[in-house]
């Protein structure tokens, strides 16, 4: 599992990486136990009590289950999580996201979402399955935005992301800030290699 994979968001201030299971795994813990009890409910399709959340935790660092969080100041605000294909009964890698109240409305979501995607093809899955609450109107909207397609079904919406129909657009994880630093640097470095090459900017 890659550990140090950081993206730098353009309108939430924080930043997105993979955790490393074992160790990090109270971050993740941490973060779903502050869910408020409409996000709870939403993120498992019932309000769960916090044992069930740690025992849930600590299932996922076990067994595979790769998570990309959302971090501001050190604390996991939003995370999406990549759950192995021999977890799910159609054999199907099976994604999930939850994003604290405090930080919704930031774009926090897609960039997850954008991250997850890309790891998911990087395993070679060409499939994914999502399932999320028939009220859960953001990450349904979410969902579709990525090609998913939902079907409702027993009070919850279900349906699967073929990444081989995925625009390559859409997996693109730079953000606007990104790719203009990298012009500049490119551009600076590129200047420099000119001058050097033509005696320019020596100093006598």
């Amino acid at each position: 599992m890659r550990h140090q994979n950081i993206t730098r968001s353009t309108l939430a201030r924080g930043n997105v990486r993979t955790l490393r299971q074992q160790e990090e795994l109270p971050l993740l813990r941490d973060h779903l136990l502050r869910l408020d009890r409409v996000s709870r409910h939403d993120r498992f399709q019932g309000f769960m009590d916090d044992s069930f959340i740690e025992r849930y935790a600590a299932k996922c660092a076990d067994d595979g289950t790769i998570i990309i969080a959302y971090f501001e100041d050190g604390v996991v605000r939003g995370a999406a999580e990549l759950h192995p294909p021999d977890q799910s009964p159609d054999s199907l890698p099976e994604i999930a996201f939850s994003v604290e109240a405090s930080v919704r409305r930031q774009g926090v979501g897609s960039i997850l979402f954008k991250k997850l995607i890309a790891e998911a093809r990087s395993k070679g899955y060409q499939s994914l399955r999502i399932t999320t609450g028939a009220q859960n109107q953001a990450m349904r909207a979410l969902a579709n935005k990525f090609g998913a397609h939902l079907k409702f079904r027993h009070g919850e919406s279900t349906g699967s992301i073929d990444l081989k129909q995925l625009p390559q657009p859409e997996l693109a994880i730079a953000t606007a800030v990104e790719t203009a630093r990298a012009i500049v640097n490119f551009n600076r470095a590129y200047w420099k290699l000119l001058l050097r090459m033509y005696g320019w900017g020596r100093t006598a």
